[in-house]
Formats: C-alpha cells, sequence, structure tokens
C-alpha cells in the first residue's frame, strides 16, 4: 500500500497539470459549443458554417498542402542523410536544417511578413541580382506565405523522425540493392521509405494538428479572407465576446484533427491485424 501511496504521489503533480490545463479546458468548450441562448442545441454550428465555410474549406486546404509538402521534403532530406555520398553535404545538411526547430511560431510569422513582402528581403535579393525587376515584384503575404512558414517551421521536426528511422534501417537491403544497379531514388522510394512508413505518418499527423492550432502565422501574414480558423476564433471573442460560435470553431478543427488521427489508428492496427 505505501508503494501505490507514493506511486501517486508521483504522479499526481503530472495528472493534475493535465486536467487543469487540458481536460477542463476541453470539456469547458465542448459544452460551451452546444450552448445556446435558449438551452443547448446546434445553433452555434450552423452559425461557424453560415459565416466560416470558406475559412473552414481554407483552412484543411492549406494546412493538407502543407503536410504534404513537408512528407516530401522529410523524406528528401533523410533520404540525403543516409544515401548521401558527399560528406561534406551532408554535415551542413544536417547542421543547418534543425534550426527551424528552435524558433516558435509567432517568430516565424514576423521573419516571414518582412521576407515575404512586396519590398521585403527575399524581393530585394531577386531585384539586386537581375532576376526580376522592381515592378516583377510581388507580395507573398497570401495563401502561400502560410504554406511557407508551415513548410519551414515543419519540416526539420518531421525529418529529424525520418532520418533517425531512416538510420536504423539494416544497410545489407541498401548495399544489395546499389550492388543489384539501383539507383538512389529507387532505393529510397521502394526500399527505405516503405520501411519507415509508420514514422513518416506519425510525424505528419503530429504536424497537422499543430498547424490547425497556430494562430500567430495567418494573422501575421494573411491579413486577407479567407483565413485560417484559428483567425476567426480569436476575432469572434476579441471582437464580440461571442464564445459560441468561437467553441464551435474550435470543436470543427478539433473534429479535423480527430479524423487525421483516426485514420492513422486504423492504418495501423490494420498493419498490425
Amino acid at each position: 500500500m505505501p508503494k501505490r501511496l507514493l506511486g501517486l504521489l508521483l504522479v499526481l503533480p503530472a495528472l493534475t497539470v493535465i486536467l487543469l490545463l487540458f481536460v477542463v479546458p476541453l470539456a469547458t468548450s465542448v459544452v460551451g459549443a452546444f450552448k445556446v441562448d435558449d438551452g443547448y442545441g446546434l445553433g452555434n454550428f450552423v452559425k461557424s458554417f453560415e459565416l466560416y465555410t470558406s475559412d473552414i474549406v481554407f483552412t484543411i486546404v492549406i494546412v493538407s498542402l502543407s503536410t504534404a509538402i513537408i512528407g516530401i521534403l522529410a523524406i528528401a532530406i533523410g533520404g540525403y542523410l543516409v544515401l548521401g555520398e558527399n560528406p561534406r553535404a551532408v554535415a551542413i545538411l544536417r547542421w543547418l536544417y534543425r534550426w527551424p526547430l528552435f524558433i516558435p511560431f509567432i517568430v516565424v510569422g514576423q521573419i516571414l511578413r518582412t521576407f515575404l513582402a512586396k519590398n521585403g528581403l527575399m524581393n530585394n535579393v531577386l531585384i539586386e541580382a537581375g532576376i526580376i525587376t522592381p515592378l516583377q515584384a510581388v507580395s507573398f503575404l497570401d495563401w502561400r506565405g502560410i504554406v511557407i512558414a508551415f513548410v519551414w517551421k515543419q519540416t526539420p521536426f518531421v525529418a529529424l523522425l525520418v532520418s533517425g528511422a531512416m538510420a536504423s534501417v539494416d544497410r545489407s537491403t541498401i548495399e544489395a540493392a546499389r550492388n543489384l544497379g539501383a539507383s538512389r531514388l529507387r532505393i529510397l522510394i521502394e526500399i527505405i521509405v516503405p520501411q519507415v512508413a509508420t514514422t513518416l505518418v506519425v510525424g505528419l499527423v503530429l504536424s497537422f494538428v499543430t498547424m490547425m492550432s497556430v494562430l500567430s502565422v495567418p494573422l501575421m501574414i494573411n491579413a486577407q479572407s479567407p483565413t485560417m480558423i484559428t483567425a476567426d476564433i480569436a476575432f469572434r471573442i476579441n471582437a464580440y465576446g461571442d464564445y459560441g460560435v468561437a467553441n464551435a470553431l474550435g470543436m470543427i478543427s478539433l473534429v479535423a484533427s480527430a479524423c487525421v488521427g483516426w485514420f492513422y489508428l486504423r492504418q495501423t492496427l490494420k498493419e498490425r491485424s
């Protein structure tokens, strides 16, 4: 009995934090999403879809596109780290690609806001290099800027997981494929990627959920409509104090994330069975 009590005391602080910071706010948001003036109902969801259908679709499309690009880049980075034949290039890439891991999203939004503007650093460099003229400079502070921010920030996280999984793959299979004349691209796609698919999907699911919850990037980069659900939630609360619609939008975001998680769990259970 004392051992059980000691174990309970050790996990009690963590359980308290989870309960107060996650479970209670989630339960409050779920109840608030269904609460209307005359009781409970679906009025907040109806209003959310009437006002923000385009933003909901925009959010899902942007996050899905970013997730797909992140997966491709993570595979490319991990593949080069494992199969690259230039030690210096591999060392530089290994040292360089992890930098965005340590930068918060709010800083990413501020950096890219100045980098992607019409008179920002990117266009100034292109103009000085003679690639474009000042009249050809365009602003990327729209959906493209959001995708660039998400991809730049989340690719190192997924690439770190994928490259670690690729490094643990049995080298004999890779050497056998090389001896048979397979190219590095074919080895990567047909031999390595299938063996690290589970790790890749885990990283992409976590990235999808993270990007669905980001507020700073759409507020700083995309100040036009349509925008992402998180910006709509902040607007409903700050402008109208409408917590009902804000909670409903949060529930819609939660359902979208849960669908991605359900798909991953379903595929995992199917593979195990």
